[in-house]
């Protein structure tokens, strides 16, 4: 029987940072439909108002980039989405790399605190998301008052890595998993997207739900052994016991 958890593996964009993803994908979509994309506009169920958190959340949040995009394109009816998707994937890119060259993102200090104190509990940490960017963002983010930054915390990161599959697909995180050198019952996965939590699930790992957008239903129907608005809230004593748990005095 598994005495406790030994790792735990981390998503990037939701989980550990505030990205300019979500900006990302909604701009770029606005600005091919007003450009390049303007003699389609009107046959697809395409709106700037329509593109809103929740969409993104349901249908892009966690995938690949190039599957993200085909799943908007699907969301809204866009003709031609499959020769399309490719376009704007690779908009999609560029605005990104311009958002955060910018600065227009930061970390979540809960999440800060809570993979220092996993780390300093003695378990092995990844970082694993589906995102190419994530890494860069990682190497930005200072977390104390030396000059390490948040990458230098993690033992592995296979963030922006070429799998066979995206999430709900668990293979990154089976892969995250071997780079610990821990088996699946060993680690946790800490998941803002229900595709994220789908993936541990599927690949035999617990599940921590971080609901930053108001979906904690989403995310426990999805399998999420345990669902947080802030990370402070885990229990870290019972990490120990291979239990994910709400920290005592912690609202719910």
């Amino acid at each position: 029987m598994q005495a406790g958890f030994r790792g735990a593996i981390f998503d990037v964009d939701g989980v550990l940072v505030d990205s300019p993803h979500e900006r990302a994908w909604r701009d770029t979509l606005q600005e091919l439909m007003e450009t390049r994309w303007s003699d389609i506009r009107s046959s697809s169920e395409y709106a700037p108002d329509r593109f809103t958190s929740r969409v993104y959340q349901d249908v892009v949040s966690g995938k690949p980039r190039l599957s993200g995009a085909r799943a908007v394109l699907d969301h809204f009816d866009v003709p031609d989405a499959g020769t399309r998707a490719a376009v704007y994937a690779e908009r999609k890119q560029e605005r990104v790399l311009e958002l955060i060259q910018a600065g227009e993102f930061e970390p979540f200090q809960d999440a800060l605190r809570f993979v220092l104190a996993v780390s300093g509990r003695g378990l092995r940490i990844a970082a694993a998301s589906s995102s190419k960017n994530a890494g860069l963002m990682l190497g930005r983010i200072r977390v104390d008052a030396s000059d390490r930054m948040l990458r230098d915390v993690f033992e592995a990161d296979l963030s922006g890595r070429d799998f066979a599959h995206g999430k709900p697909d668990p293979e990154i995180f089976l892969a995250s998993g071997e780079a610990l050198g821990l088996a699946p019952g060993e680690c946790f996965v800490v998941e803002d997207a229900v595709a994220g939590v789908e993936a541990a699930k599927a690949g035999g790992m617990a599940a921590l739900g971080v609901a930053r957008a108001g979906d904690a239903e989403q995310l426990a129907a999805a399998g999420a052994d345990l669902v947080v608005t802030t990370l402070d809230d885990v229990d870290l004593d019972r990490l120990a016991e291979g239990r994910l748990a709400i920290r005592s005095g912690s609202p719910g």
